[in-house]
């Protein structure tokens, strides 16, 4: 053999101590294709997501995962308390309110007198209603992810003879179905613009008797109250969330309501008391549906709360005399807040809302609500505002409302650019949220 060729023995020698670089390794081999398969499996994984249904039947799961590791790297801490405290240090004091300063004012004022506007007690002559009454059970629908509001609209509304289902009125009123939350607005305008041939009504301040009148007189009513998950999203949870019912029927001699419950199942009961106390939460707001050829009947059950102005101060006094009997009740607090913000009273507002911060309101508030951000903001409480809405999006990060008064308080703080990019963000969560338009364009052109 020549001196030239090397031997396989001697070629293998050669590679060993030179270095150079021999054929993959066993463990190069091993590592490569682990990553291949990492990479299939993540590859199998987007395809078998984007099938049909797989997405609408487990995607919850995946929302609960990715909520729940948020919370571990970023622990949820209770809502936050105002950085003002009142003079008085019993937290069950109740306060009295004074008339609303000027805008400008920042100052936090001792409540001293009660302003609200008297008006005459007016008594009707109350209609006997039955004992018991359990109207047709509608179509029942079983929601889908967070899609309590569609589903129970869709089901009052199929009790009037309406073809559709959830996924109609979903696809308008929250078009990204990660949305959280369907206001009752929402869903009026739904039904307004989409269901002609019905009227409705819905107010705030109601009762357990006005209930009972409703579905006596052959009318359904839907409700936003209180519900306890099954499962906590993050660690330390509380597990508080809001829902809607549909309630078809009741029952004086069980003291019970029968509901349809988009979550649990059909014809489920709940007592009189329960109710009630899960509706404090949502200012005791009701929804009504009925025949135009109804609409007398309506008017008889409301009574002077027919007129929007009335019911709110009926409203008003209710969360006032609550906050009397029980001033450590957050919501009774939380109500008399938003009664306030509807009478452009924000000052007054701010310090309810101070007080129900104070005793204590649950982590998912300001997924439904947002009286605090209106009235921080025209109260010139800037500072609050901000930690506020903050705060909701770390709890719901897709929550437009939280988004658009975040904007305006970033503009009213003169940061312009980071304002028109909330806004934008508000937008893109939801498309067409008319106040996220709005605000982009008053932005642009002042």
């Amino acid at each position: 053999m020549s001196d030239s060729i090397l031997s396989r023995k001697g070629l293998k020698t050669y590679k060993e101590k030179s270095g150079t670089i021999c054929p993959m390794s066993i463990k190069q081999r091993s590592l490569f294709i682990g990553l291949s398969i990492f990479i299939g499996v993540i590859i199998l994984g987007v395809v078998v997501w984007n099938l049909p249904g797989v997405r609408v039947r487990y995607g919850w799961r995946f929302d609960f995962a990715r909520a729940y590791v948020r919370g571990v790297i970023n622990p949820v801490k209770p809502l936050p308390t105002p950085r003002i405290v009142q003079a008085a240090s019993n937290p069950t004091a109740t306060p009295q309110w004074t008339s609303t300063p000027s805008m400008g004012s920042q100052a936090f004022v001792t409540p001293s007198t009660v302003s609200l506007t008297p008006s005459p007690t007016i008594t009707p002559t109350p209609t006997p209603i039955p004992p018991q009454v359990l109207l047709p059970e509608p179509e029942y629908e079983k929601q889908d992810i967070n899609n309590c509001g569609p589903a129970t609209l869709a089901m009052a509304l199929k009790f009037f003879g309406w073809k559709g289902t959830q996924a109609d009125i979903a696809s308008e009123v929250k078009p990204m179905r990660d949305d959280r939350n369907v206001n009752v607005e929402e869903l009026a305008l739904y039904t307004l613009h989409n269901v002609g041939w019905l009227r409705l009504q819905y107010r705030v301040g109601g009762s357990i008797d006005r209930l009972r009148q409703f579905i006596a007189a052959g009318i359904p009513v839907m409700i936003e109250e209180t519900f306890m998950m099954e499962e906590s999203y993050w660690p330390n949870d509380d597990r508080w969330a809001g829902h809607y019912l549909l309630l078809t029927g009741y029952d004086d001699q069980q003291q019970i309501f029968i509901a349809q419950d988009s979550f649990v199942s059909p014809n489920i009961k709940v007592a009189y008391a329960d109710l009630d106390k899960n509706w404090q939460a949502f200012n005791r707001v009701y929804i009504v549906l009925y025949y135009p050829e109804q609409e007398e009947t309506v008017k008889e059950i409301l009574g002077e709360d027919w007129d929007l102005d009335k019911n709110r101060m009926n409203a008003l006094k209710q969360a006032e005399r609550e906050t009397r009997q029980d001033p450590s009740n957050a919501f009774a607090w939380f109500n008399l807040g938003t009664n306030l913000v509807y009478f452009d009273r924000y000052h007054e507002a701010a310090q309810a809302y101070d007080q129900a911060r104070k005793i204590g309101l649950p982590q998912r508030m300001l997924r439904y609500q947002f009286g605090p951000f209106m009235a921080y903001f025209h109260d010139f409480r800037l500072d609050e505002l901000m930690t506020l809405t903050e705060y909701a999006l770390k709890i719901t990060p897709n929550s437009e409302e939280a988004m658009l008064w975040r904007g305006w308080g970033l503009y009213r703080l003169g940061k312009r650019e980071e304002a028109y990019k909330m806004f934008l963000k508000a937008l893109g969560e939801h498309p067409g949220y008319a106040d996220a338009e709005y605000a982009i364009q008053y932005i642009t052109q002042n």
